[in-house]
């Protein structure tokens, strides 16, 4: 639904409630980013005046606080009870997903000084699935901000690619790349030819190639797992 759309609803005099401005906040930041997501454009849409507002949110920086909530009530936590790796991989494409129906929110999931509930749970769970891995606290601290590094920084360079996908990536990238003269680029120019320009190629992909490099590295920070002890031998 529209910010237009659901202005035009509230025109039959609902009631407001938070949970309605709140919602109504994510559709106008959906469309128009954070910069257009201003009170009084969330007034506009809910069909009354600015001030009616406040008995509801203080001001935008509590509006803030309460959206990014939202989107991390949109992604499941990992699960302490599965493997670390395929949970932190579950995880991570399940933040790709949520930050691509809300690429606002991409610069703004860490920047909270008022975490909601839901956002403070993720966090509590990650954490906990990688401690109970058996990495330390300070690896446990390495490894979560590498992986939401990579996850984020992934995001936004996906969100502000010329082209959408396999089908659309061809289509933008050959006129450039005929642009460019293989003997001043030739890396550019091979890459382009033997990659990119491939049917099939989705810059999608290289998330999870990326993700499963980190993975696999992370794990050589585990300590081994001890020897299984054979016919009463000491495995020492």
């Amino acid at each position: 639904m529209t910010a237009e759309e659901i202005s035009e609803e509230v025109q039959d005099r609902v009631p407001l409630s938070r949970e309605r401005v709140l919602q109504c906040a994510v559709t106008i930041a959906d469309e128009a980013g954070i910069a257009g997501l201003t009170m009084r454009s969330l007034a506009q849409a809910l069909g009354v005046k600015p001030m009616s507002l406040y008995y509801y949110v203080a001001n935008k920086g509590e509006i803030l606080d309460a959206i990014i909530d939202m989107v991390f009530n949109e992604i499941d936590p990992p699960s302490s009870g599965g493997d670390w790796q395929r949970e932190m991989r579950r995880r991570a494409n399940a933040i790709r997903k949520a930050l691509r129906r809300h690429p606002w929110a991409i610069g703004l999931l860490e920047s909270r000084t008022s975490p909601g509930p839901a956002t403070l749970r993720h966090h509590d769970a990650t954490l906990g699935v990688l401690r109970n891995a058996g990495f330390s606290v300070a690896l446990t601290a390495h490894a979560y901000a590498l992986l939401d590094s990579f996850i984020y920084g992934f995001a936004l360079q996906e969100a502000a690619l010329p082209f959408s996908g396999a089908d659309t990536a061809s289509a933008v990238a050959e006129p450039i790349v005929e642009l460019f003269s293989a003997g001043d680029y030739p890396h550019l120019v091979e890459i382009a030819a033997e990659h990119v320009l491939k049917p099939g190629y989705n810059f999608g992909d290289e998330f999870d190639i990326g993700l499963n490099v980190i993975l696999s590295a992370l794990a050589l920070w585990l300590p081994p797992a001890p020897r299984a002890n054979i016919d009463g031998m000491d495995p020492r």
